[in-house]
């Protein structure tokens, strides 16, 4: 049998063998489900984006209130404190909210957890410039 004629029998058969697996089989439906899928995954990224979005909007929201609240406190001690007591003077201008500590941070691994970053400190450049104030400190 030559190859032609081999060929002229077989491909009608193959041809209706895989009609029938696509068909019949739902073979064709679940390729069809698959690549819909697959278009739709931009769709549920998209969405992704706008919840996160969503979140930041939020998160600015809750901090213009903290930061509303905390202007709304500052007037009411302004007001119980009275403001004709000080001759008006806004006892709070240009202070800041205190950090706050929780118990770990004020552990020996950080001796300095407490205290404000933009805290000068003790100066001791008197110490530095006067050599007979080590002796009397360390008791000599």
């Amino acid at each position: 049998m030559k190859k032609s004629d081999l060929k002229k029998i077989l491909k009608p058969l193959v041809k209706e063998c895989i009609k029938e697996a696509l068909v019949e089989e739902g073979l064709l439906s679940n390729v069809i489900a698959e690549v819909v899928k697959g278009l739709s995954t931009p769709l549920v990224e998209e969405k992704e984006n706008n919840v996160q979005q969503i979140n930041e909007q939020q998160k600015l929201k809750e901090d213009h209130k903290r930061l509303e609240k905390i202007r709304e406190t500052k007037r009411k001690m302004l007001e119980a404190v009275g403001e004709s007591a000080y001759n008006g003077i806004d006892l709070f201008e240009g202070t800041t909210p205190m950090r706050t500590t929780d118990s770990s941070s004020t552990s020996m691994t950080d001796p300095l957890g407490s205290v404000e970053p933009g805290d000068p400190g003790v100066d001791i450049s008197v110490l530095m410039e006067r050599k007979n104030v080590w002796k009397k400190l360390a008791g000599n």
